[in-house]
């Protein structure tokens, strides 16, 4: 084992002019190396990225790396074109046919060791082919979360990744997120069929970023307390630069415009916008140029500034998952910032509307009966042969998947896998699962809605969301500074945390932290549940099945 670390040490020094590797980053490469599937949950700027490009270098066979963005394919790309490791290609919709064709003949001869991807080229027939003949080594899934319904980024292209993985021979893969509560993780896992795999999880608690909520119940109250403390922060070189996440395109143009009238220098940022526009936002943050950037949640993965001072949120987003992720942006330097949410509770009332999407039966009926007749067929003969709307048709295919009554075939094709259920049978199964689905949401955000509402320690509440326990109070969070937080305590310990339990009525689940008054539980098939300790002890609501370690 000894001899394990040392080598790959050495590769990363001599390669990548890295001179010492951080013990998880080491583990996950150990665990690669011993042939084990891996999901590595790091946090934003801890060099997930070294986890496959050193492990790279010790297998024969390219590296084939799974990316949703072509910028942060670039961004990884110009890392190791600054290194002395062998080159990185990528191969999308942004280039030009010659510059496709180079990529697949330095991946061909063996000048290239890493090849990036996005999900969505991996569908094509063309591109699976010509990556079965390269003898791919290692398959490595970048932003992994996005293959979970339950992530914060859910992309459907990252469901078919599993049959991608069978057709090149399951080589070892390695799944690399930010974020990833334990639900999220399970879902990874199952979804792109991970075998014999190792899980390597840093710790979520960043005790340098000063938490706070500040409760507006009135809108033009909140729109001027966050106008008047960007303003304030930006003014100090020492509290610049930062984030302000707003959650539509108009509040990002309206924010930004007003304080650039005060002569705050920020742009805007929102998926609206040209990519050329956005691309030019990026560089001059990254350079300094910016002191603040006014964003929805598109502005953010993939940013890698380590001295982000501050980042504040206009509205609370739809779960903690992505309120992690987007704090997470800031203090990486190790360095003090401020982190503040300006809640209306109205705000989550208006998300759980918008996430109350009804099942979409029509489209179910219409593609389970298409694909019950026995030919498989491309997305494009499907929708062809099915009368709704590309979003709707879209969904039920998922939820086909996901219940295991469709699936996709080597050449790409959707087939009906299980010829002795009705069409009728595997419709009602694609609603219970979106029936579920939108329960987990609804969870979700009452789960945001408790970070924003409670008395107690924000910190012990944001890391028991992600099963981690903190035994004390933060003292770096508003409650704690105002002396409201009290001591968390596992109670009697009968319900560690990541104990596996029972409900009468909701099922199986997990627990996910514990203190003196609240059991709080992921379960299965209803999401999160937050109960009175008091009521499961006296009621015994709660049967242990496995205990937690």
């Amino acid at each position: 084992m000894a001899g394990r670390r040392e080598e790959l040490q050495r590769i990363a020094a001599e390669n990548f002019g890295w001179s010492r590797l951080t013990g998880e980053q080491l583990a996950a490469m150990e665990q690669v190396m011993a042939g084990h599937d891996v999901l590595a949950v790091l946090p934003t700027g801890a060099g997930k990225s070294a986890i496959y490009q050193v492990p790279a270098l010790l297998l024969d066979g390219p590296t084939l790396v799974v990316s949703p963005l072509i910028a942060l394919q670039n961004d990884q790309i110009e890392g190791i074109g600054d290194s002395r490791a062998p080159a990185a290609v990528a191969v999308n919709s942004a280039q030009r046919a010659a510059e496709r064709e180079h990529a697949w003949a330095s991946l061909r001869a063996g000048e290239a060791e890493y090849l990036f991807l996005s999900p969505e080229q991996l569908a094509s027939d063309e591109v699976l082919d010509a990556v079965a003949e390269l003898g791919v080594s290692l398959f490595v899934v970048d932003e992994a979360h996005c293959v979970s319904a339950w992530g914060h980024d859910f992309r459907p292209d990252y469901l078919r990744l599993a049959p991608v993985i069978e057709r090149l021979g399951h080589p070892r893969v390695i799944a690399l997120t930010a974020t990833a509560a334990l639900p999220v993780r399970t879902d990874i896992v199952a979804r792109l069929g991970l075998r014999d795999h190792r899980e390597v999880l840093a710790g979520f608690d960043r005790p340098n970023l000063r938490l706070g909520v500040d409760p507006l119940p009135d809108d033009d109250d909140r729109h001027q307390a966050v106008i008047t403390r960007t303003r304030a922060l930006t003014a100090d070189p020492a509290t610049r630069p930062g984030l302000v996440y707003v959650t539509s395109r108009k509040d990002a143009e309206t924010y930004a415009g007003e304080l650039a009238a005060e002569g705050v220098r920020v742009a805007a940022y929102h998926a609206g916008m040209k990519a050329a526009d956005r691309e030019r936002v990026h560089e001059q943050f990254q350079t300094g140029d910016l002191d603040a950037v006014v964003a929805t949640s598109a502005f953010g993965m993939g940013i890698d500034k380590a001295d982000l001072r501050f980042v504040l949120h206009a509205a609370a987003p739809e779960s903690l998952d992505t309120y992690y992720q987007q704090i997470g942006r800031a203090g990486r330097d190790g360095e003090p910032a401020e982190i503040t949410l300006y809640h209306r509770p109205r705000d989550l009332g208006r998300q759980k509307f918008l996430t109350a999407a009804k099942a979409p039966e029509q489209a179910l009926a219409e593609v389970a009966a298409t694909l019950a007749e026995g030919t498989p067929l491309t997305p494009a003969e499907l929708a062809e042969r099915v009368g709704v709307s590309a979003a709707q048709r879209t969904r039920a295919v998922n939820l086909l998947e996901q219940t295991g009554s469709v699936g996709v075939t080597a050449d790409g094709r959707l087939e009906y896998l299980d010829s002795d259920v009705d069409p009728a049978e595997a419709v009602e199964r694609g609603v219970e699962a979106a029936e579920a689905h939108q329960r987990l949401i609804r969870s979700r955000i009452e789960m945001m809605r408790g970070y924003a509402e409670t008395t107690g320690c924000r910190r012990q509440y944001l890391l028991g969301y992600f099963g981690e326990q903190l035994g004390k109070p933060c003292g770096n969070c508003d409650t704690c500074i105002a002396g409201t937080a009290e001591a968390s305590t596992t109670g009697d310990g009968a319900f560690p945390a990541n104990s596996v339990v029972e409900h009468a009525e909701w099922g199986r689940g997990i627990v996910m932290s514990t203190n003196e008054n609240t059991v709080t539980v992921v379960f299965d098939d209803h999401g999160y549940k937050t109960l009175s300790a008091q009521a499961v002890r006296e009621h015994d609501l709660l049967t242990v099945l496995t205990h937690g370690g």
